[in-house]
């Protein structure tokens, strides 16, 4: 009987192991991340309409340049600490935050005025040194090894894949997904659940939702079955039946099943987007996370068409692992992120789902506050915002660190041992969308080492 049960549990292992697979934006025509999409039991019957956005900082973001001590104290430890890389005090009068802890005041660095305003204005706040954690850790705990970490910390791939799954490089799921896993059954279209504008990441990735990767432009055509193919629709049509036809091996089967509902869905949601009008808030064309927020935006538009009632979305900007030219090219990076989400936030507000949509950030890892000479090193925790209007901002959640190189906050050269873990943020986020109490173990799986399971954002 078991030998009987073999080419089913090869088809298993087959659809678990091609939606794992997630292959990149356009190098994804042949849409094998659309597989194993199957039913799941939606975390509750949401009527109402719901967003989560990840914006990811690939690199590591520096956190001093970023969130920068302001009060003359703070700012004198710090600049004596970064040297060549601090931020002049003068230049950070007009994001200077006005809310103190203690005696102590911060500032958003200067490239970062729009989400000052969004600050002011209630819709943004800070996540204090938040980075990857096992259980809450002190400083003597870690030195002397006596409670489980993070595997492989300050390595870029393994840190991101722990930030987004929780596991080193190899995760096939990240809490994204699995959140996302959740509300498939209370999506008329699953396969539009778990939207990724970036290309690929594990975070997206559950056990059953499977990211659908978009473009800047929209959904990702077989431009060789949507054109015409050698000039000729006879050619095209001849491709279509021949990779969309059943077979008699399992295996061609399931693949050609995979594309056809790729080129289903790739139809659904062009002629979803077809449909829209056109955004009036300016985003802007030379950046990329601006192009990538703009989709998520048209796509947030078009829920109703594509009968999305619970969805996550991934964007991605690189170039952050400064070890050198931090002080030349770290302000450029800030100025994209600050207009991306400002311009998102109020494409948000066009639309009338400000309060319905919310994004966060996050990277690899913070990095050291000292200075290497030209940059900074890879570090651990780090500040994030979450952005939303919805979100109780204006504030800072989480501790505020001492600004000291091995001092009673970090291991080392200023890097940070975090006191929130990511797993608290993203329960925090999840609760949010919906996710019950039971449930969020099988998203965040370290959230049963926590107390505090809910950081505030949201009243």
């Amino acid at each position: 009987m078991k030998l009987n049960r073999l080419p089913e549990l090869q088809r298993r292992e087959f659809l678990r192991r091609t939606s794992a697979l997630g292959l990149a934006g356009t190098a994804a025509p042949w849409a094998l991340s659309l597989a194993g999409i199957g039913e799941a039991a939606a975390a509750a019957a949401p009527t109402d309409y719901k967003a989560l956005v990840c914006v990811f900082l690939y690199g590591g973001n520096d956190y001093g340049n970023t969130l920068v001590p302001y009060d003359q104290p703070s700012y004198d430890a710090y600049a004596a600490i970064r040297q060549a890389l601090a931020t002049p005090r003068d230049q950070l009068a007009a994001t200077a935050l006005g809310l103190s802890v203690g005696a102590r005041q911060m500032a958003l660095a200067p490239q970062l005025g729009k989400l000052k305003g969004l600050w002011d204005a209630g819709q943004l706040g800070v996540q204090l040194n938040v980075g990857t954690l096992v259980q809450p850790t002190t400083l003597a705990q870690y030195k002397a090894q006596s409670v489980p970490l993070p595997p492989k910390l300050f390595s870029h791939n393994d840190q991101q894949s722990v930030w987004q799954s929780s596991s080193p490089e190899g995760a096939t799921t990240g809490w994204g997904g699995r959140m996302g896993d959740l509300f498939l059954g209370s999506n008329g279209t699953s396969t539009f659940t778990c939207i990724n504008a970036s290309g690929n990441a594990v975070f997206m990735s559950g056990k059953q939702a499977v990211q659908y990767q978009v473009s800047t432009a929209g959904a990702v055509p077989i431009n060789a079955v949507t054109k015409p193919l050698y000039g000729s629709q006879a050619c095209a049509d001849a491709l279509r039946g021949l990779i969309t036809a059943q077979r008699s091996h399992w295996m061609e089967s399931e693949l050609n099943r995979v594309v056809s509902r790729s080129i289903d869905a790739q139809s659904v949601l062009g002629a979803a987007l077809a449909s829209l009008p056109a955004l009036q808030t300016p985003f802007d064309a030379a950046s990329s996370l601006s192009k990538q927020l703009q989709i998520v935006a048209k796509l947030i538009a078009a829920r109703q068409a594509l009968g999305a009632t619970r969805q996550v979305f991934f964007v991605s900007i690189g170039g952050f692992d400064l070890h050198d030219f931090l002080v030349t090219q770290h302000p450029g990076l800030l100025t994209a992120v600050n207009d991306a989400l400002a311009s998102f936030y109020a494409a948000t507000v066009e639309l009338g789902v400000a309060n319905q949509v919310t994004t966060f950030t996050a990277s690899d890892f913070g990095r050291t506050l000292a200075s290497n000479g030209d940059g900074s090193d890879h570090g651990w925790g780090s500040h994030h915002f979450v952005l939303g209007g919805a979100v109780k901002g204006g504030k800072f959640w989480g501790t505020l660190p001492s600004v000291s190189v091995n001092g009673p906050d970090d291991v080392g050269q200023g890097r940070l041992l975090p006191t929130t873990g990511v797993d608290q943020l993203g329960a925090t986020l999840a609760t949010w969308m919906g996710v019950g109490a039971t449930d969020l173990p099988g998203v965040l799986p370290q959230i049963v080492n926590y107390t505090q399971r809910n950081m505030g954002y949201f009243g």
